[in-house]
């Protein structure tokens, strides 16, 4: 009797174990080939919670799985390489996110505040009937989590009681969990039948530089309503090759049609936290300080003295920036 007692005892400490080892999944951002960066921050904030289980979905994928199990604080990777995955469809990613935790008894799920998480996340909280929490800043324990709300201009701290936590988190505040040192096993998700007849991924553009990505870089320049128009970018164009920065830009200016959308910072844009940020000819509205005050130092050109960015900035040159910009470059070695 004693001994099936102890059996017992050991069956259940192990479902335990196996419960913790799979309690927090986080879903790869990937372009098939490479890791996206912004996953790194993910896998650092989950960890907080527990052991983390990391799902690399998409088309012939492989590499992007070994890239993972190398990754610190992963201890398992699920593969699911299909061409249904293409493109992170919502309708394509719902149900196999669904399915795995249903099957391993996923507690968290987890993704990256981008446009791939924000496309497919809510989708998946709705099925599940709890409340998404979006582009979280810090974990204070397993219930519990801090986001900014109002543009950034507060922040919440908020518990959750639903069952299953169905989370965003935000890049620039976690840092990155080291890329080696890491040794998670590998293996094939169970396969999902999808049946997506509601949308279809055609292809995508990708805008080539040789400039650091924004969301990585540790410089970025950006230019807002101030630069009159996209030809004078190419002013920041010229400090940041000689810098080594990537460019942005305010919403004012990607609505003017100066630049591309891809470059636009702010709650609506891009979240940056680089070492240093410049910011030219940008008045400093809300919409844009939410997307950027998180940068360690922030330097602000604007020839309006009483111009809002200057109230965040750690330096302020009160100058015509097409005066200010070619004389800085021409400093810069």
């Amino acid at each position: 009797m004693f001994s099936r007692l102890c059996q017992r005892s050991v069956s259940l400490s192990r479902t335990a174990l196996l419960n913790r080892y799979q309690s927090t999944l986080v879903v790869a951002e990937h372009n098939n080939e490479q890791l996206s960066p912004v996953t790194l921050n993910t896998i650092t904030a989950a960890s907080k919670i527990g052991d983390v289980t990391c799902l690399v979905a998409g088309s012939q994928c492989g590499k992007v799985a070994e890239e993972v199990s190398k990754v610190t604080g992963v201890q398992k990777v699920l593969l699911a390489d299909n061409d249904a995955y293409k493109g992170f469809l919502a309708e394509s990613m719902t149900p196999l996110v669904l399915a795995l935790q249903k099957q391993f008894n996923f507690e968290y799920i987890l993704a990256s505040a981008t446009a791939v998480g924000k496309n497919f996340m809510p989708r998946v909280a709705a099925k599940l009937d709890v409340s998404p929490i979006s582009d979280i800043t810090g974990v204070k324990d397993k219930d519990t989590f801090v986001r900014t709300i109002y543009a950034g201009n507060a922040v919440q701290t908020l518990k959750s009681s639903d069952p299953v936590k169905v989370i965003t988190v935000r890049g620039t505040a976690f840092e990155a969990a080291p890329t080696s040192g890491g040794s998670g096993s590998s293996e094939n998700a169970p396969t999902v039948e999808v049946q997506n007849d509601k949308s279809e991924f055609v292809g995508q553009e990708l805008t080539k530089s040789d400039r650091p990505e924004l969301a990585g870089a540790r410089v970025v320049i950006s230019g807002g309503r101030g630069m009159k128009n996209g030809d004078n970018f190419k002013l920041l164009y010229e400090l940041a090759d000689k810098m080594n920065a990537a460019v942005g830009a305010s919403r004012a200016a990607v609505d003017a049609g100066f630049v591309p959308n891809d470059m636009q910072i702010g709650q609506t844009g891009k979240i940056v936290a680089p070492d240093l940020y410049i910011a030219v000819g940008i008045s400093g509205a809300i919409q844009h300080l939410a997307g950027m005050k998180d940068s360690k130092v922030i330097v602000a050109i604007n020839k309006d003295p009483e111009a809002p960015i200057f109230q965040v900035a750690d330096y302020g040159l009160v100058q015509d920036l097409f005066k200010a910009v070619p004389e800085i470059t021409t400093m810069v070695k």
